[in-house]
């Protein structure tokens, strides 16, 4: 499965941004699909992950109440909606795909396939 990540840009402290994750194959409804980030400096960490059918989701603690995961698996699309964005969440943000054999993962190095990545900056 091939992923694209898209929707990053620029927005002011408590603004919101939906990213969204766009996959070719037709296996892509058999993924989990995990949202990680990347700050300069700093390691690729978890944001959020969806399961293949939708109804299980997880959050990193930094984004829980904030940010919203959600997939159509008709348009083979996983969304990441970002509200009340802080400055800390500046951040290139990587989309990633999972075969769903151990449930859902946090660990960047559990997940098969890469987007290319779609900066998101918060000015404060």
């Amino acid at each position: 499965v091939q992923l694209q990540a898209s929707g990053g840009g620029l927005v002011q402290t408590g603004g919101s941004l939906r990213l969204s994750c766009a996959a070719s194959g037709r296996t892509f409804s058999t993924y989990n699909i995990g949202w990680f980030r990347q700050a300069p400096g700093k390691e690729r960490e978890f944001v959020a992950v969806i399961n293949w059918s939708g109804d299980s989701r997880d959050y990193a603690d930094s984004v829980k109440g904030r940010f919203t995961i959600s997939r159509d698996n008709a348009k083979n699309t996983v969304y990441l909606q970002m509200d009340s964005l802080k400055p800390e969440d500046t951040a290139v943000y990587y989309c990633a795909a999972d075969v769903p054999l151990t449930g859902l993962q946090r660990r960047p190095r559990s997940y098969d396939y890469w987007g290319q990545g779609t900066l998101v900056t918060v000015s404060s």
